[in-house]
């Protein structure tokens, strides 16, 4: 049994006295030049890309998936993950899920996909008013998902990234995996509000901190619930973005939480320590 594995169930254990299920995975970086165990580079998709949000959520189901810069379905994504530089003006080679969409709803044949320069100087997010709508998702009524580049690029000043980008890829896996003991550098959850609580009060038993969300409109999972959480060191939920909901399909009743590895200790001890302090199966609709 990994790390992991133990951990994970000794909260899930603490929490419930029924065998509760929550969809949870772990996220590990790889820097360039820091060495791939073979069993996590078994998981790099051949011939088919994935975004973020996909892995993360197959992930949390009991899949594995490493992404690169060759297989990765978001640019976005692969800007935030430290996979590509943002102000890189030739477009990622391949096929990509995320651009594929654009693709298809604009209806040329001579589409040449947005390159990661221009999701971050905001043309993609506001292709209406930045004259580029080829660049949209959902057909010619599409507003975009900011009013112009201008509001685009003040919200993507508050998305976290890792820029300049020094990753090689990113693995994400089920707390099961059990191939090698790998310690995530950030473990993700898809909760239910109920749920939220209980972790957010195990969190804070022998803290005394409190839980915070901070969220944007697009890049939740990348962004809000792995890089930020990464590089604050600090637990963050979100309401998910509209490509995890729509491409991912994650569930309407569903929020995500982000922990960081050092933090997830803290919540599985917590969580044993005030088991009888917050008797979470008497919550309403704990059970359900």
């Amino acid at each position: 049994m990994t790390t992991f594995q133990r951990l994970t169930g000794e909260m899930l254990a603490n929490m419930a006295d029924w065998d509760l299920k929550i969809p949870t995975a772990g996220v590990k970086f790889y820097r360039i030049g820091e060495p791939i165990p073979s069993e996590v580079k078994a998981f790099e998709t051949d011939g088919v890309s994935l975004t973020s949000c996909q892995a993360n959520r197959q992930a949390g189901l009991g899949d594995a998936v490493f992404l690169t810069r060759r297989n990765i379905g978001c640019i976005a994504a692969a800007i935030t993950l430290g996979l590509v530089d943002r102000n890189r003006r030739l477009a990622m080679e391949g096929p990509r899920v995320y651009t594929e969409i654009m693709r298809n709803q604009s209806g040329k044949s001579d589409f040449a996909p947005p390159t990661p320069a221009d999701f971050s100087d905001g043309t993609v997010y506001a292709a209406p008013a930045a004259g580029r709508k080829e660049f949209c998702l959902f057909g010619e009524k599409d507003s975009g998902r900011f009013a112009t580049p201008e509001i685009a690029r003040k919200a993507m000043a508050e998305m976290t990234a890792i820029q300049p980008p020094n990753v090689e890829g990113v693995f994400f896996y089920n707390y099961e995996f059990d191939e090698i003991d790998l310690i995530p550098d950030v473990v993700t959850m898809n909760v239910r509000p109920v749920e939220l609580t209980r972790i957010g009060q195990a969190y804070a038993y022998n803290t005394g901190e409190r839980v915070e969300g901070s969220m944007g409109p697009v890049r939740v999972v990348n962004s809000d619930l792995i890089v930020r959480p990464y590089l604050t060191q600090k637990i963050n939920f979100s309401s998910y973005c509209v490509g995890a909901r729509l491409i991912a399909q994650y569930e309407a009743d569903r929020l995500g939480l982000g922990i960081p590895w050092k933090a997830f200790e803290v919540v599985v001890q917590g969580m044993k320590d005030s088991r009888y302090g917050y008797p979470f199966p008497d919550y309403p609709g704990a059970r359900a």
